[in-house]
């Protein structure tokens, strides 16, 4: 088995204050491990994506730890959690956020322009990045010449042209049309292959429970239960080896 990725130990989450204040998260324990891809499932407001942005250290918890490829959050300040998301975490969301005057290469390369990475290098990572998505003759467009599936694997090949140990998708799939969402999955789950690599995606799409290696139910802030994806790695193999 893996080692441990990210993983949230007690973890709860306050938000507001007063009358209007929320137990976001209650009591929250989790593990991702190398080499799978988690799906996070539960209705509205039940607490999947304050979970995801307290994994990717975008919000900090209210009690309990994350530890990020073994290093504990605790007491780390707004810089370290900066520096832990640049190292180590991906994120891919449900509207692109794509700049609408950079080409799909720019938009990549925006991903390692934070990280120092310039010039020649920048430019072959991005290219490698795009062809890994199914994008090679895509690399000059523009977000407007692109479909909104095409537009969604430019921010999965902006999300892993870092090389992250974590990739988390939030609602990757809600502005997409069944096939592109079938698409947008496969290749996530064939990124999850990489056992040094998890993925999570956050869904209330029980559809695509197929891609999912575990399935993490949350209801109220809390963890209501986890099964095995329905089809198992074995087919995830297959469909893409």
């Amino acid at each position: 088995m893996s080692d441990p990725i990210l993983e949230s130990r007690g973890v709860s989450k306050v938000l507001g204050t007063g009358a209007g204040k929320v137990h976001a998260l209650v009591d929250v324990n989790l593990t991702l491990r190398g080499g799978e891809l988690v799906m996070l499932m539960g209705p509205s407001g039940s607490g999947k994506t304050t979970l995801l942005s307290v994994l990717g250290c975008m919000l900090t918890p209210t009690t309990g730890t994350i530890h990020v490829c073994g290093q504990s959050t605790k007491g780390a300040d707004a810089e370290i959690l900066a520096k832990l998301r640049r190292d180590h975490v991906g994120f891919i969301f449900q509207n692109y956020h794509l700049f609408r005057t950079l080409t799909a290469a720019e938009n990549v390369q925006l991903a390692l322009d934070v990280r120092g990475i310039s010039g020649k290098e920048a430019r072959t990572k991005a290219y490698e990045a795009l062809a890994r998505v199914g994008l090679a003759d895509k690399i000059p467009s523009y977000p407007s010449e692109l479909s909104g599936g095409e537009q969604q694997r430019v921010a999965i090949a902006r999300a892993i042209v870092s090389g992250p140990s974590a990739i988390l998708a939030d609602e990757p799939t809600a502005a997409l049309d069944g096939a592109n969402g079938q698409t947008t999955m496969s290749i996530l789950a064939s990124i999850a292959r990489d056992y040094d690599r998890c993925v999570l995606v956050v869904t209330h799409d029980s559809r695509l429970a197929s891609f999912a290696d575990r399935i993490v139910s949350i209801e109220d802030g809390r963890l209501a239960g986890e099964r095995r994806g329905e089809a198992g790695r074995p087919k995830l193999f297959s469909a893409h080896g």
